[in-house]
């Protein structure tokens, strides 16, 4: 019987190479890739920050691959990067939102471009790092379940993701511990064993989000008013790209306590200031949704919601607003709901859906 072949997506990191290494002892035909989606920065920068695309990546992937035996490539795919990441990334931000990119990158480029271009060259599946289950559901959806890995499952990142990319993907790491992964590496000898985490926002090492949009823009990020919610002018703001709901340093205001972003204008180009209590909300209403273990929402459903990556997530009802929208009504008031931020549904451990706050 031909082997099942199978693109591992290879980032350099401790997890893709153990997940290259997993499914090769499973019995697949395994090839190694490493998506060059904008590096042209040098290897010092990347080694530095644990870049998980960086120049260095292609490097510590190759040797990996060879260690492994497996063939290795590199493929091209910044003009994917840049249009479905990098400009969504400056758009959102100049609109007063504050976007999360990697979800992007998971669902049109490291997904839908990668998953193309593997199966055109004739593989079955693409293969991640990432800690997350799929499972196929007794209604025959597919859908995420949440990883084995404690305090590290990734499943909020990959919502986006449709029935035809999730019947195609592989996740082999998604039953193990962190240390589990670092020790197969270090039994198997790998190279990047205990190689750090990469964090940031991949192409912003320096975190200078405001800086990197004014350098990648035409449009000039102009100063504007801070005011209070009954519009108090009460200082100047730098532009609204420097900030995002919630934030309280960097604010340059002398208040006389602590005080918050707790609205950001775009039409008016104003920051509205506030105390923390005017942060907290008890409901959200989304667009831009996917369904994952449900087909559609038709009556309201209990599920836990996360509004943001390391949010624990709240018990909440979802109510389905409109064709394209729906609302979200918590049982305790949330803090800094922020818009441009992904909110995803968990039914138990299964990802049910989510969407884009507005």
């Amino acid at each position: 019987m031909k082997k099942k072949k199978v693109v591992v997506g290879m980032s350099g990191g401790v997890d893709s190479s153990v997940a290259a290494y997993l499914l090769k002892e499973q019995g697949y035909d395994v090839i190694g890739v490493t998506m060059q989606i904008w590096q042209d920065e040098d290897n010092a920068v990347q080694e530095e920050n644990g870049g998980c695309c960086g120049l260095s990546a292609v490097d510590d992937a190759r040797r990996v691959a060879n260690m492994l035996e497996i063939p290795y490539y590199v493929m091209n795919f910044k003009n994917e990067f840049k249009e479905n990441v990098i400009d969504y990334f400056i758009g959102e931000y100049l609109d007063g939102r504050t976007p999360n990119p990697c979800i992007a990158c998971n669902r049109y480029v490291k997904w839908e471009s990668l998953l193309k271009r593997s199966m055109e060259i004739g593989a079955d599946y693409i293969a991640t790092g990432h800690y997350a289950k799929i499972v196929q559901t007794d209604s025959g959806r597919y859908s995420l379940k949440m990883s084995d890995a404690t305090g590290k499952d990734q499943t909020y990142a990959l919502y986006n993701l449709t029935q035809f990319q999730l019947s195609h993907t592989l996740m082999p790491v998604g039953v193990y511990e962190k240390d589990e992964i670092r020790k197969i590496a270090e039994q198997i000898g790998l190279p990047v064993a205990k190689k750090k985490d990469s964090q940031e926002i991949c192409f912003v090492p320096d975190k200078d989000y405001a800086g990197f949009i004014e350098e990648n823009t035409q449009n000039k990020i102009e100063e504007g008013n801070y005011v209070l919610a009954d519009g108090t002018v009460v200082g100047r703001h730098k532009g609204i790209t420097h900030y995002t709901i919630g934030q309280r340093k960097g604010l340059g205001l002398a208040m006389g306590h602590p005080v918050f972003v707790t609205e950001i204008r775009p039409e008016s180009n104003e920051v509205v200031i506030g105390e923390n209590e005017d942060l907290f909300q008890r409901e959200l209403v989304c667009d831009r949704i996917n369904f994952m273990s449900i087909p559609d929402l038709r009556e309201d459903m209990r599920v836990m919601a996360k509004i943001r990556y390391n949010h624990r997530g709240a018990p909440a009802v979802i109510h389905r607003e409109d064709e394209d929208r729906i609302r979200v009504i918590f049982d305790e008031p949330q803090r800094a709901v922020t818009p441009g931020q992904a909110v995803v549904f968990y039914d138990g451990e299964y990802v049910a859906g989510g969407g884009i706050i507005l």
